[in-house]
């Protein structure tokens, strides 16, 4: 029970952090210069403010778990939640600024005569600057979500067998095919993927974000994935969200996929062996991997490989002895923001392991950003990714 009520601390925070922005905002706006000329207005930009407010909060609540998992399935509804809380990350990051001008103000002594120059300039700039929020948000929205890179990483694996040394992986994660990323957009990560030309190609959950998307459509397009050694894959919440598993592992076998749900395969490169395995996502709260170490295999020649849609299994899973583990399920924060060398966002509420390559007692993990979006249609500060993984020996 606990722990289903922590699952709910970001939106409580999110709510908490967006009431204070928008009172902080209308306070502000209310005893501005300008608003002194915009007298007949005060009750319009009031009931504009409460108005905005509430589609924020709205959009919030209704896209906790609970709620949008009972409410009829529609592409207009995600949009309008989407956009309900991208409007509450502007407003936060505007909030920032505003903090940010009035402190500096308060840094900075008063000189008069007050230059007019300067005083349009600085003008000119304190717009620009409240702009930015909106700004940054549309990229994120326009052009950001959209962008695919490709990420090579290489990893290093202690004792790495030398037939297994710069063999290559790609991962595709996430993809959370829906209004806010389609079939057609989603070809093209595919293509970028088979372009690689990977010895084994892996898809690390979360294909569709909830019930009512496409999902036929979106395996019908991971089923173009070609690797030498074959496309294997493991199930995200998302797929419990839909009730999809069952589905998703039948249907991507008859495509040439094999999920792998607490199960393993050896796969054999010269004299050695990669023993890939994979498991369904694990739940918050639960004791983590409690079968897992039954999937290891032994032997001087062979390294051992987990999927795990969530990242937050990497103790766990370094302990018991796999050698790496492949992870998506944060976007990398998905909306993230660099303060004094640190990436700031969402997901480090649930795991350290945000994006990128971390190593404990010399095992590794690998956490891909994937490609799509959840909640809010944007990606700011962590563009999607197709990941190439080369192993390479220490």
């Amino acid at each position: 029970m606990l722990a289903r009520y922590l699952r709910l601390l970001p939106e409580i925070f999110a709510i908490a952090a967006v009431c204070a922005a928008h009172y902080y905002l209308y306070s502000w706006l209310m005893h501005s210069e300008r608003m002194k000329d915009l007298e007949a207005y005060r009750g319009r930009v009031k009931v504009c403010f409460m108005a905005s407010a509430v589609f924020v909060w709205l959009g919030i609540i209704l896209q906790m778990p609970m709620f949008s998992r009972a409410l009829p399935y529609s592409p207009w509804q995600t949009w309008t939640r989407g956009l309900a809380i991208a409007y509450g990350i502007s407003v936060c990051m505007l909030f920032g600024i505003a903090c940010g001008g009035r402190l500096f103000r308060r840094m900075v002594p008063h000189r008069e005569p007050v230059n007019p120059a300067r005083r349009t300039l600085l003008k000119a700039t304190a717009n620009a600057a409240l702009a930015t929020p909106l700004a940054v948000t549309a990229f994120g929205i326009i052009i950001e979500r959209q962008r695919f890179v490709m990420k090579e990483v290489s990893i290093a694996i202690p004792n790495l067998p030398k037939d297994l040394q710069g063999l290559t992986l790609v991962q595709l994660t996430d993809m959370h095919v829906s209004p806010f990323l389609s079939v057609s957009e989603l070809a093209r990560a595919v293509d970028m993927a088979n372009e690689a030309k990977a010895k084994i190609a892996l898809v690390t959950g979360d294909l569709i974000s909830t019930k009512g998307d496409p999902l036929d459509g979106c395996l019908r397009e991971l089923g173009r994935l070609r690797a030498e050694a074959g496309v294997f894959g493991c199930m995200g919440n998302h797929e419990i969200y839909a009730h999809s598993e069952d589905y998703t592992q039948v249907e991507g076998a008859k495509l040439g996929m094999r999920f792998l749900r607490s199960q393993a395969q050896e796969l054999r490169f010269g004299d050695a062996v990669l023993n890939l395995a994979g498991i369904d996502y694990q739940r918050i709260g639960e004791v983590y991997l409690p079968t897992a170490g039954e999937l290891l295999a032994k032997g001087a020649n062979t390294v051992n490989v987990l999927l795990s849609h969530n990242p937050d299994v990497f103790p766990v899973a370094a302990g018991q002895g796999w050698d790496l583990t492949l992870s998506g399920h944060t976007h990398g924060g998905q909306v993230t923001f660099e303060l004094l060398s640190r990436q700031l966002n969402i997901a480090r509420f649930f795991t350290p392991y945000v994006q990128g390559v971390y190593e404990r007692d010399g095992k590794s993990i690998f956490v891909s950003r994937g490609l799509g979006t959840v909640g809010v249609p944007a990606r700011i500060g962590a563009p999607p990714e197709v990941a190439l993984i080369k192993l390479c020996a220490t």
